[in-house]
């Protein structure tokens, strides 16, 4: 049995898995200082955040980070479920972009200066979102092929009985 991933989903799994499992390692140590502008940033947009203290915040994030890039550099997990992770994890990015004032040039989707470093993110919302998609409706076909072989090989086994059975009566 092979692995739930195929030659084509490697490269994406690899550069976000690789780009967010970093980002977690880099904030597991993050000071106060660092925990509280973090935290800060994130309350503002979601303020259900804000009863939580900055530091376990910190914790908390870089130990949702490196499970999403663990998950998405893990080969044994299935496409459709890394997608599935990575198309949330980066929904919550792009949130914070498009709820933050000063994140969005007036009227617009474009990024401000200061949005620049979140906007880019939109590139993990796609990586996700092919990966969903390839794990689902592109893996159908594949499914199809895969039950044909086994029905294929069920029907050769049971001719071969029934000869043999013929065979035996005959005989």
């Amino acid at each position: 049995m092979g692995l739930p991933i195929t030659l084509s989903e490697i490269a994406p799994r690899i550069s976000a898995g690789a780009f967010i499992l970093n980002s977690g390692l880099g904030k597991r140590g993050a000071d106060a200082e660092a925990a509280a502008g973090m935290h800060g940033f994130a309350s503002g947009t979601y303020p259900f955040l804000k009863n939580l203290d900055p530091q376990q915040f910190a914790k908390t994030l870089a130990t949702a980070e490196i499970a999403v890039g663990a998950t998405l550099l893990a080969p044994f997990v299935p496409t459709a479920v890394a997608g599935l992770v990575l198309t949330g994890f980066s929904g919550g990015l792009l949130g914070l972009y498009l709820n933050t004032p000063g994140m969005r040039k007036p009227g617009s989707l474009a990024p401000t200066e200061q949005g620049l470093a979140i906007a880019k993110d939109v590139w993990l919302l796609g990586i996700g979102i092919g990966l969903l998609t390839r794990g689902t409706v592109d893996r159908e076909p594949r499914r199809v092929r895969k039950a044909a072989k086994t029905l294929a090989k069920a029907n050769k086994k049971a001719a071969k009985a029934q000869r043999r059975a013929t065979s035996t009566v005959r005989g």
